[in-house]
């Protein structure tokens, strides 16, 4: 079971937001927020947005623990681009473009078998 959220037309480059995606893929819920919390870029608060809104959509369209969460999935594909021009020397202009982000996040539930080998790992670990 999956939940999912999508923030369209975002005003950042989607390079710049796959840095800020590859972290916290694979990760928790709470850690992969404490990650973005800490890191200094201007995609960080929209990424974390999306995440608590995908958290969300689990827990309240399909009745999903939000404690176990994890991302499975965090993507950002190219949205439409602004296309603007910048004046130059001798009368010249250059081409701008301001490019845009479709950022999609995905949270789901570990399967049981993830579920059961980390319990068996635990009682291996106390004993």
């Amino acid at each position: 079971m999956q939940a999912k959220a999508v923030a369209k037309t975002v005003r950042i480059a989607p390079r710049k937001a796959r840095m800020v995606l590859d972290l916290i893929r694979g990760k928790e819920v709470g850690e992969a927020i404490a990650i973005l919390k800490l890191t200094n870029k201007r995609t960080s608060p929209v990424v974390e947005k999306l995440i608590k809104s995908a958290v969300a959509n689990a827990e309240h369209n399909y009745d999903m623990d939000i404690d176990s969460l994890y991302i499975s999935e965090a993507y950002a594909n190219e949205g439409p681009t602004l296309k603007r021009f910048r004046p130059r020397a001798q009368g010249r202009a250059t081409k701008i473009n301001k490019r845009t982000s479709h950022i999609t996040i995905v949270v789901s539930e570990p399967a049981q078998e993830e579920v059961q080998e980390t319990e068996e790992t635990k009682v291996e670990e106390n004993a």
